[in-house]
């Protein structure tokens, strides 16, 4: 199966498919300082927090790359302060999606803490390791994918809430990473997507995914999901995460919470699937984690179309917590773990 690629990074260059004009044009930007990608990621070019920690690491070396270039570095010590400049900014970002601060806490440890001989060596480097991050997310997504299609049965109706697939991540996704293995093994499959408020990310791009595979799949909207459920149409629900907390509280995209809950009174499996590079192990739960609220115009507006009074007020949170109690099975590249988790 082929899959979109969300990142691209050849003969130094990087790029970024551009999220924010899905699914009516296919292009890819180039991220060329780190203006352009603190851009890139609040203005959700790139998204999904696999993908925001690996595109982070990788603009994080190409603006090293063009502050040496442009002499504006010109000994080591120039150097370790510049960079801790650059992961400050790009860490102000996004504050949920903790694969961030996994690629910042990366750089951190193997460069910034360390000692080199030359500005050269000390950016060979991080170059290493941006590409060491890149590689590690397309595995961590094939075995999550293997550990999440063996709770796939054939002919199973699935439904899932934002987008988890390949443009979510560097390799092939999450969530929707099981379903693809799923299918690559010969399973036949149905996948239910609610459109995502309110940035309508199930619409935009799990459906344009899921086109683009050829896999059978259902738009409908967020309030649907109860009906579906009443009517026995759905067999499982499978999300992604942003943050997951030491107890498996999880921060996953808006309305992730309702589902929850709705599939708990119905009885449906609730299952969570992230890289262990989105466990954060520094939070006991979820009441913890800190939750962005974005743009009310993200709500009033949608391609520059208004669809709500100008002057109303907005509550936007881009995500909730669902407690780990109301979860089914969190699963990794190393597994599937059950309730009480221990990671």
């Amino acid at each position: 199966m082929i899959y979109i690629q969300s990142i691209k990074f050849e003969n130094d260059q990087l790029q970024i498919l551009d999220q924010a004009k899905l699914p009516i044009e296919k292009k890819y930007i180039y991220i060329n300082n780190l203006e352009e990608a603190c851009e890139a990621i609040i203005n959700l070019r790139i998204r999904g927090a696999p993908a925001i920690g690996v595109m982070a690491a990788l603009s994080i070396y190409i603006e090293m790359k063009r502050q040496f270039k442009e002499k504006l570095i010109n000994n080591l010590n120039d150097f370790k302060i510049n960079l801790q400049s650059v992961l400050d900014q790009i860490g102000k970002t996004r504050p949920t999606a903790v694969n961030l601060f996994y690629a910042i806490r990366k750089i951190k440890e193997e460069i910034l803490n360390k000692d080199f001989n030359y500005i050269e060596e000390a950016l060979n480097e991080l170059k290493k390791l941006a590409l060491i991050i890149f590689e590690e997310d397309k595995i961590l997504c094939d075995k999550i994918g293997e550990h999440g299609a063996s709770l796939i049965f054939d002919g199973a109706n699935i439904l899932t809430h934002c987008n988890t697939g390949s443009l979510a991540t560097a390799g092939k996704g999450t969530a929707l990473g099981a379903i693809y293995t799923a299918v690559e093994m010969g399973k036949k499959v149905h996948v239910y997507n609610t459109e995502t408020r309110p940035l309508l990310q199930g619409s935009r791009l799990t459906s344009f995914e899921l086109n683009y595979a050829k896999i059978p799949n259902t738009l409908i909207t967020d309030n649907m999901v109860a009906s579906l459920f009443s009517n026995k149409k759905i067999d499982m629900v499978l999300v992604g995460a942003d943050r997951i907390t030491k107890n498996g509280d999880t921060a996953n995209k808006i309305g992730t919470y309702s589902i929850a809950i709705l599939a708990n009174y119905f009885n449906i499996p609730f299952y969570v699937l992230a890289p262990y590079t989105t466990i954060d192990t520094n939070l006991d739960s979820g009441d913890k984690i800190i939750i962005e609220e974005r743009k009310p115009d993200e709500v009033k507006t949608f391609q520059q179309c208004i669809s709500a009074p100008y002057d109303v007020n907005v509550y936007n949170p881009a995500f909730d917590v669902t407690p780990s109690r109301l979860i089914t099975a969190i699963i990794t590249e190393k597994g599937i773990f059950r309730f009480p988790y221990h990671f």
